[in-house]
């Protein structure tokens, strides 16, 4: 059923590995598995070529449909991006964006509580939805001769939603049973909430896509259908359909079942600016409830939108710091210091506004978090003084034009990066020339970006850092640094 994350999405594309805090190289390496990068004598996107040669329509109602045709078979991937999200929703009601996406499979125009995905599985099909931060989207992959019989019943409930006043009371119990197993049965989940907070404070990245339990609880109808009716049209949609048709026919269908239903008055995104950090700002936790310690570093940056160069030179860094076992952070903090027995680098580069650098280790054993934290920056800060290698810079733009070209292979992959592109501002052209765009990069591109926003004596870098530790543990840890000393 509708989830606040990406996973169900995932196991339904069964092909598809998706980190959730992803940017646009995250979202192409999705169809990545192999860490040898491709000869660049070899590689078709080695010049300025589109990646999926999607074709682009505007319907009278404002509608925008991306049509990527995929003849290798007879199915097809019908996607509805809303741009809305958790982030736009109204102060003191977090929760209701995920809220309205459950009660969008609880009845519409024709179609009783629990009926679309009943009739989506009869067509020997499979839907589901998500909700982020700025978008929430809904799919469908069935059979291309359904397509048809997919667009009606998802424009019945574009603007139909007449959920019963029973099913919108159990679907709140619904959801607050999701966020006590996923959030508040969790301590490391519990944990990490706040800590966002805390990176994003002053603005709605901080709060949690599902919602605080206590502003859920008192979520009604009326509050879900003011904010269906104020976001829920054809001119803030963008319909995304890949597989086995074609962009005339795709249209054809388009403007038969969404081409009368009326546009809205789109609301302006506006959001309170987040005020700048002034010194390290750290939260701890030590609890009985887990058995393996966890750090976390959290870094503001700038997303696709507002910094393009910047953002493409992140994703090298992702990828260079963090890209498998021959990665620096690995290499460096796992095989050969042996300060973690994990540890991975992330950024989210799909963003409407400010974007989020995240790196999460475990600690060794009688390795205390500010031991691994000191390391950990040592070698981000290496980065920023130093550079980084023509090799290491080469593998690393290889290995994401690689992604790129499987990724055109999939049938769910293309829809999932261009929906989550173009929710967030970026253009369609943004999407297919990436693979070029990330080939402009440079060493100095790489210096200047990790100089500016994972160097924490910089004023323009700001970071959180966590760390949850049991009790054992953390007490070892304690007589350990006392022993051994910090790193050097």
């Amino acid at each position: 059923m509708p989830t606040p994350s990406l996973r169900p999405l995932l196991i339904a594309a069964s092909a598809l590995i998706l980190i959730f805090a992803a940017g646009f190289a995250g979202l192409y390496s999705i169809m990545q598995d192999s860490s040898a990068p491709t000869p660049a004598e070899n590689n078709p996107l080695s010049k300025r070529t589109k990646t999926f040669n999607a074709q682009s329509y505007t319907l009278a109602n404002g509608l925008q449909v991306i049509v990527i045709p995929n003849h290798r078979a007879p199915v097809v991937t019908h996607m509805m991006w809303y741009k809305v999200g958790a982030a736009d929703e109204p102060h003191g009601q977090s929760g209701i964006a995920h809220f309205l996406e459950h009660l969008m499979f609880k009845g519409s125009q024709d179609m009783p509580p629990g009926e679309f995905s009943k009739t989506i599985r009869s067509l020997g099909g499979q839907d589901n939805a998500f909700t982020s931060q700025d978008y929430t989207a809904y799919y469908q992959s069935v059979a291309a001769e359904h397509l048809s019989t997919v667009m009606h019943m998802e424009a019945g409930r574009m603007r139909g939603l007449n959920p019963p006043e029973d099913h919108v009371l159990s679907e709140r119990d619904v959801i607050l049973e999701e966020r006590r197993q996923r959030i508040d049965n969790s301590p490391t989940a519990r944990f990490n909430e706040h800590l966002r907070a805390a990176t994003f404070i002053n603005h709605p990245y901080g709060t949690p896509i599902i919602g605080w339990f206590h502003e859920m609880e008192a979520l009604t109808w009326d509050m879900a259908k003011a904010f269906y009716d104020k976001h829920y049209g054809p001119n803030n949609a963008i319909l995304i359909v890949t597989g086995d048709i074609t962009g005339p026919e795709v249209l054809d269908l388009a403007q038969e079942h969404y081409g009368d239903l009326s546009p809205i008055t789109v609301p302006q995104r506006t959001r309170a600016q987040i005020p700048p950090l002034h010194g390290q700002v750290s939260l701890s936790e030590i609890t009985p409830d887990i058995q393996q310690g966890q750090i976390s570093l959290m870094f503001r940056a700038p997303s696709y939108t507002q910094n393009k160069n910047m953002s493409l030179a992140l994703d090298l860094i992702q990828e260079i710091m963090s890209g498998g076992a021959s990665s620096r952070l690995y290499q460096s903090l796992v095989v050969k210091q042996k300060y973690a027995t994990a540890i991975s680098l992330s950024y989210n580069g799909t963003a409407l506004n400010d974007a989020l650098i995240s790196v999460n280790a475990y600690p060794a054993q009688g390795i205390t978090p500010d031991t691994l934290k000191n390391a950990i920056l040592g070698e981000l800060s290496s980065v920023a003084t130093d550079g980084i290698t023509d090799q290491e810079l080469q593998t690393a733009k290889q290995k994401a034009q690689d992604a790129a070209i499987f990724a055109r292979d999939s049938l769910m992959g293309p829809a999932l990066i261009i929906g989550q592109a173009m929710t967030t501002g970026a253009t369609l052209d943004s999407v297919e020339y990436w693979a070029h765009d990330i080939a402009q990069v440079t060493k100095e591109d790489i210096l200047q970006a990790a100089a500016l926003y994972l160097n924490p004596s910089a004023e323009t870098t700001h970071m959180t850092f966590g760390a949850i530790m049991p009790p054992s543990i953390n007490k070892n840890a304690s007589a350990a640094s006392q022993n051994e000393g910090e790193p050097q």
